[in-house]
């Protein structure tokens, strides 16, 4: 009987994990649906935002383009380059693609993020395609809503190829106040969101958010077949930092030791998966930054750190728990550093100016949490009007 009732639930498990990797193998992005795009765009001068995330299969979205007659005159690039391999933040020259001749403007090469009259002239239509991760302060949403302005401005149309969100299958964190606005930061939404790139540039137009309150002229080019409760495997890495699911989980809750002296893994093999300082005592785990393609320069180059090693945390583990500040307020309470631990980027990053007072006032994790779950609640709600996927 028992050896029945373990073969019953052995293939129940079985076909369950099976079928939701069926449910993942069905999901297409948008831009694999070029029977709904392509016929938009011919006739017009296009310029694409992409960079190395813009994939079918093997192939790019370009080429995909290209190969179906569009004309492409331009190639905006974001952080990281057109090829992704820049360091995060470093600044990034315009050129040339050497495969295909287009120009590539860049929107990352420290001098000024927003295009030139002289580019802005050179086509009729935007088109995004890029994956984003799901989170407030990374760049790529930034910079879209960015050129989305530019567009608005100039009286050109957008498109935006959706991809599904690798975080989308929660919300958390305290919503953005605005006096925070930045390159990390561009809307009043939460550090986890939940949307996609298509549905926050559909809110956004909803909301009033861009530039003067003028609306895109906009096209949304939807995934089929998924849903905010699917985990979606990105096929490619988003940028050089956040190799794999791994990362990309625990990211939401390692960013903000960018701004503290604590290293989080950048230049080793486990990047957002660690954390450590050669100060922070009491500790069996070490690891030691070295400057590596991606990381050239990391903080505590060179040096044995020792900390926590997240990495054995199961992914089912880390959605769970959504943000988790147990990580920032254990590095701030072993060094001790009051202070010299916080620079003002966290308040960048977290998007609150209360947080790092209630860490220094020795409020836990779960204490910090619950301050935003009103806020995340009224969020859900306010989102769900523009959601283009079932939750």
């Amino acid at each position: 009987m028992h050896r029945q009732l373990f073969k019953l639930i052995f293939l129940i498990t079985v076909l369950f994990f099976t079928s939701l990797q069926a449910n993942c193998e069905e999901i297409e992005v948008g831009a694999s649906q070029t029977k709904e795009y392509i016929p938009l765009l011919k006739g017009k001068r296009v310029a694409l935002l992409s960079n190395h995330t813009g994939m079918v299969g093997n192939e790019h979205t370009l080429d995909i383009m290209l190969k179906h007659g569009i004309k492409v005159t331009t190639i905006f690039s974001p952080e990281h380059g057109f090829r992704g391999n820049a360091d995060a933040g470093e600044h990034v020259s315009s050129g040339v693609d050497s495969k295909t001749g287009i120009p590539i403007a860049s929107l990352y090469d420290g001098k000024n993020r927003r295009p030139s009259e002289k580019v802005m002239g050179q086509f009729d239509i935007l088109v995004v395609d890029i994956q984003d991760v799901g989170l407030r302060f990374y760049t790529y949403y930034v910079t879209m809503v960015d050129l989305i302005n530019a567009a608005n401005e100039y009286g050109k149309s957008v498109m935006v190829l959706d991809r599904p969100n690798p975080n989308g299958m929660y919300v958390d964190g305290p919503i953005l106040d605005m006096k925070y606005k930045s390159g990390v930061g561009g809307l009043p939404i939460p550090v986890v969101h939940g949307l996609t790139m298509g549905e926050i540039a559909t809110m956004a137009n909803g909301e009033g958010w861009y530039k003067d309150g003028k609306n895109a002229e906009l096209t949304v080019i939807k995934c089929k077949n998924y849903t905010h409760s699917m985990r979606y495997v990105l096929p490619v890495a988003p940028s050089p930092n956040l190799p794999n699911m791994h990362s990309i989980y625990l990211y939401p809750s390692t960013c903000y030791f960018e701004a503290t002296p604590v290293s989080l893994g950048r230049g080793t093999d486990k990047p957002f998966q660690v954390y450590g300082h050669p100060n922070m005592i009491g500790y069996n785990y070490s690891f030691t930054p070295r400057s590596i393609s991606g990381a050239k320069n990391p903080p505590q180059l060179d040096k044995t750190c020792y900390g926590v090693d997240l990495s054995n945390l199961s992914d089912d583990e880390i959605i769970a728990k959504g943000i988790n500040l147990d990580y920032v307020i254990d590095a701030y309470r072993n060094l001790n550093l009051g202070d010299h631990f916080f620079r003002p980027f966290f308040e960048l990053l977290i998007g609150n100016g209360s947080i790092r007072k209630m860490i220094k006032e020795g409020k836990s994790a779960d204490e910090i949490k619950a301050t935003w779950k009103s806020d995340v609640d009224k969020f859900i709600e306010h989102r769900r009007p523009y959601l283009l996927y079932a939750e």
